[in-house]
């Protein structure tokens, strides 16, 4: 049973500022949780229902540092915001930040992207395509918003989310940038490159001057209907699929 001091700390952690304050996040959702718990990634928490600790007695058992919690499903749903925790809830620290490594590799540089949901696809995205490193502008969301998180579905683990200022680190990387944008150049007709940054702009203002200037080249997906334009989160699937090796 949780104590109200638990409570109002679990639920604390909706906040960015709680979250900064306790260096700590929540993983709602079984799926990813047992992600989690079968990671090498610390744990503080385990929230379940009495019926799902029984049915992962072993994977818990590999987290001998985290406080163990059997609640109600009632009590469980009362602790976030999001319409779907299930059976199950984590608190987790922060993950560790560290230096952006600049290799010959692809990395997804994002331009002040401020939904939630599309930040966590994004970095969903990235581990699909192995790109192990996001760099996101102080503009974007939160990365451990539980709306990004229960979207990344367990990507945090294997994909690095730095934030910085973007004109820096493209100034300082010397790879083909590319600015996903309405007027580049067609992304069928370009070649597959082993390393190289891809840009995403905000929802509706795009990529900002400043960082576009940094970009070698501009890339867009050709329409043939009358969409005005593509979801962030899909943009940077489609061009992930054709700009990456196979």
């Amino acid at each position: 049973m949780l104590t109200r001091a638990q409570i109002k700390y679990i639920r604390s952690l909706t906040l960015q500022k709680s979250r900064n304050e306790y260096k700590a996040f929540i993983v709602a959702g079984e799926k990813t949780a047992l992600e989690w718990l079968s990671s090498a990634m610390p744990v503080q928490m385990v929230i379940a229902t009495a019926g799902w600790i029984a049915a992962h007695t072993l994977l818990i058992a590999r987290h001998p540092e985290a406080a163990l919690h059997s609640v109600r499903d009632t009590e469980l749903a009362a602790l976030t915001s999001l319409q779907t925790p299930n059976q199950v809830l984590l608190v987790v620290p922060l993950l560790p930040q560290a230096d952006i490594p600049l290799l010959p590799d692809w990395y997804l540089a994002l331009d002040e992207i401020q939904d939630p949901g599309n930040l966590g696809t994004m970095i969903r995205i990235a581990d699909w395509f192995g790109i192990r490193h996001i760099i996101c502008s102080p503009g974007c969301a939160d990365t451990y918003n539980p709306k990004v998180v229960q979207s990344a579905m367990g990507s945090h683990l294997r994909v690095s989310v730095h934030e910085s200022n973007l004109v820096p680190f493209l100034q300082s990387i010397s790879l083909p940038k590319m600015a996903a944008t309405l007027h580049g150049e067609n992304i069928y007709n370009m070649e597959r490159m082993d390393a190289g940054v891809l840009i995403i702009g905000n929802e509706s203002k795009g990529i900002s001057p400043a960082v576009l200037r940094c970009a070698t080249r501009e890339v867009m997906i050709p329409r043939r209907g009358g969409a005005e334009s593509l979801n962030a989160g899909v943009s940077a699937g489609i061009l992930c699929a054709l700009l990456l090796p196979c």
